[in-house]
């Protein structure tokens, strides 16, 4: 069952050092309550070897790549899975619901519905990890469209190539927003094991000016 940690709902609200009031805390016990019977998983992925070139530009699928980011992410891999994963609509619905009475509950159904999306990821992260463990492999850290120099355009390819929309209920506006919203696309690199590998955050080239690396006990 998908879940919304807590700590990480609290990360989204903007709690870092400090606890929410008795009131809030029930606010967020019952949002996630709602949520966890609103949300209708789904996800995609597909594996693609993946070829470098010298001035710094990948091939993966049909697609060639240029982005310092993905670049130093995937660099050593032999293969890259393209992901797509979502929660569904249900969660779109509470907020636009939400809005019209409370905004505070709405910045709630918000938050846990980002976090059970990346409590998805990790699931769908962990079931290829398995699988690539058996082949010697270890995984990289996710690296979506759209962050650092990753041009967020190539969500019309994982569209495409993923075929989005009637895997997973996926589909794109015309300014490229993915709907439903708490939707998520990623690459994934998968390397040869070489007995120290980084993984999350720590493995992130661009973790010093995000800030969801934040980690701090709250």
């Amino acid at each position: 069952m998908i879940k919304a940690d807590r700590k990480e709902v609290l990360r989204y609200l903007g709690y870092r050092g400090s606890q929410p009031s008795a009131e809030m805390t029930e606010m967020i016990s019952d949002c996630i309550r709602q949520l966890e019977e609103a949300i209708v998983p789904a996800f995609v992925y597909r594996r693609f070897p993946v070829v470098f070139h010298d001035d710094g530009t990948m091939d993966i699928a049909d697609m060639h790549i240029r982005s310092e980011g993905l670049f130093r992410n995937l660099k050593g891999c032999s293969a890259v899975y393209m992901t797509a994963c979502t929660i569904g609509p249900g969660c779109d619905r509470l907020i636009r619901r939400a809005e019209v009475t409370s905004m505070s509950r709405a910045a709630v159904f918000q938050a846990a519905g980002s976090a059970m999306a990346e409590d998805l990821c990790d699931r769908v992260n962990e079931e290829i990890r398995i699988r690539e463990e058996k082949e010697g492999n270890v995984l990289r850290p996710r690296f979506s469209p759209g962050y650092g120099d990753l041009p967020l355009e190539l969500q019309r390819d994982f569209m495409r190539i993923l075929n989005m929309s009637k895997e997973c209920g996926i589909t794109l506006t015309d300014t490229l927003l993915m709907i439903p919203s708490k939707s998520v696309t990623a690459f994934i690199g998968a390397a040869a094991c070489q007995g120290d590998a980084q993984q999350g955050c720590d493995a992130c080239a661009e973790r010093a000016d995000c800030i969801y690396s934040y980690r701090e006990e709250l």
